[in-house]
């Protein structure tokens, strides 16, 4: 874990005693340095960051960290997409956020470092992955299928359709690391199953009611009653408080409950 260019991580005890970071053998970076100091092009070893969460409450602050924003923005604002590190392996870019212990202490970006996931365990850091494992823990909606023609028959060689009102993002709220967490689940794709021996089909789309025939299906088999379902699969997103939302990393899918649908063969009948 290394601490990158962009600000020497310190923290301030108090007005007129100040606690430094010492630079690594490699940094290239002369002294120490406070927060109140302009940037440097400085690297500190990680045992760095460990140290000022230790000392967090003795010296008046807390501390967090969220993945790097790839566009400079205010830490509001920012969008929290992962960059990776090359060192050490496997890590991402992370901002450092500074709060003073006060509740409505606005946090404020005063470092960043490259951080693996033993890094961020050991600091007890929010990360998508932590989310992800939440996200797919936690019950979605299933799809609701509908069927047309409707009453639970169609016709044999008759173009079905098929269709889902499940549509639309769900969010549920869960604390983590004592943090409340919101995460949204919004349906990405769906996969149709049809019976009779018929392939799964995927779509991005929903389907569409009659009379646009979106996702349909024909029947060459009658006299028999086929169980079709539908599966939504979620991808998803969380933010702390009112912050950018962040994408979470993988997908989660909810297999549909299937319904009996009876294929039967029309019957002539004389009218008039």
């Amino acid at each position: 874990m290394r601490l990158v260019s962009g600000f020497v991580v310190v923290a301030l005890l108090a007005s007129a005693l100040h606690v430094f970071i010492a630079p690594s053998a490699h940094a290239g970076c002369e002294g120490s340095a406070t927060l109140g100091q302009a940037e440097q092009e400085c690297l500190t070893d990680g045992e760095s960051v460990q140290a000022m969460y230790a000392s967090a409450d003795s010296d008046g602050y807390r501390y967090r960290v969220r993945l790097w924003c790839a566009v400079r923005v205010s830490p509001e604002q920012c969008a929290g997409s992962a960059t990776p590190c090359a060192d050490p392996p496997g890590s991402f870019r992370y901002d450092i956020l500074r709060a003073t212990l006060a509740p409505d202490s606005a946090w404020t970006v005063v470092g960043q470092a490259c951080l693996g996931a033993g890094d961020l365990a050991s600091l007890g850091a929010i990360t998508p992955e932590l989310v992800q494992q939440a996200f797919q823990r936690l019950d979605w909606p299933k799809a609701e299928l509908v069927v047309q023609p409707p009453g639970g028959e169609t016709l044999v060689n008759l173009e079905t359709n098929f269709y889902t009102t499940t549509t639309r993002p769900t969010t549920q709220t869960v604390t983590l690391l004592g943090t409340a967490i919101t995460i949204e689940a919004s349906p990405d794709s769906y996969v149709w199953h049809f019976g009779q021996d018929a392939e799964p089909r995927r779509t991005t789309s929903p389907g569409q009611p009659f009379p646009e025939l979106d996702v349909t299906h024909v029947y060459l088999d009658a006299d028999a009653t086929v169980r079709p379902s539908v599966d939504v699969t979620y991808a998803g997103r969380y933010r702390i408080g009112n912050s950018a939302w962040i994408d979470i990393p993988g997908t989660r899918t909810m297999a549909g409950d299937p319904i009996d649908l009876s294929v039967i063969e029309g019957q002539p009948n004389l009218v008039g």
